[in-house]
């Protein structure tokens, strides 16, 4: 019961410190630094996550964006539409259900070329339990979401 009241307070927390540093907030970001320094081509290229570096950074929406090589770096910069996340980096499946919370980079999956995070392995089973119902809703949400 506890974690529940917990997890209904991530939203409000993350909308909060969106707001507070002046940052976009169509982008899950830290500090400023896009899906907490991963790097979004690897889960295109090759099949994982993986940490970015901070020497090979691209300014993108309004965040920084590390990537894990300059191969990673060029490619964004080349398509950086096509090496996003939906949703902004936010878990899919929460924003299907109308609200933005925080990833686990572990809990992922493309699908028609497209990169989809969510907030746990857990909430990743529900996700592709249904997956085109999710998509539906997920979209009908983020344009109200996505600078809220």
């Amino acid at each position: 019961m506890r974690r529940r009241h917990l997890l209904a307070l991530v939203p409000a927390l993350l909308a909060a410190s969106a707001k507070a540093d002046g940052l976009p907030r169509n982008v899950n970001h830290k500090a400023g630094v896009a899906l907490d320094g991963y790097d979004s081509v690897a889960w295109f290229t090759e099949g994982r996550p993986r940490r970015g570096n901070p020497a090979f950074q691209a300014e993108h929406a309004g965040i920084a964006w590390h990537f894990a090589s300059a191969a990673h770096l060029a490619r964004f910069e080349r398509d950086p539409a096509a090496h996003m996340p939906r949703f902004g980096g936010f878990c899919a499946f929460g924003v299907a259900r109308g609200y933005k919370v925080d990833i686990d980079p572990e809990a992922w999956h493309i699908r028609n070329g497209v990169l989809y995070l969510n907030y746990d392995l857990g909430v990743q089973r529900q996700w592709l339990r249904d997956i085109d119902r999710q998509i539906a809703r997920a979209e009908a949400n983020w344009p109200r979401l996505a600078h809220a």
